[in-house]
């Protein structure tokens, strides 16, 4: 019987499941900060629920990110404070596949804005 180790280092040595898996690594980062924290408060999911008037059913399906809805802003807004933390959303610039730095440099300036 394999690892969950080596099963992981099997999959991901198929380019199409890397693909697939590399599309939710956002996702899997922010679910994992999720845990951490939690973990790190030593607060348990029915813990956190009913810190944030919810069940532990709907604590699992949010740190599992399997649930067929996603969380509200509010609902994470909650979670952060539950575990003493501030919830930070921000839109981060891909890097461009040219690799071209000049293009790069000019598209981050600033461009004036006509009164």
């Amino acid at each position: 019987m394999l690892t969950h180790k080596q099963l992981r280092t099997r999959a991901l040595a198929d380019p199409a499941v890397k693909a697939e898996f590399d599309k939710l690594s956002d996702e899997f980062s922010l679910l994992d900060e999720f845990l951490k924290a939690r973990t790190s408060q030593g607060l348990t999911q029915a813990q956190v629920a009913e810190k944030i008037g919810t069940t532990q059913s709907a604590v699992a399906r949010m740190e599992s990110g399997s649930g067929k809805h996603s969380p509200s802003l509010a609902t994470l807004t909650k979670y952060a404070d539950a575990l003493g933390c501030k919830l930070e959303i921000r839109l981060v610039r891909r890097p461009r596949a040219t690799g071209n730095s000049t293009s790069r440099a000019k598209q981050n300036t600033p461009k004036p804005v006509a009164a």
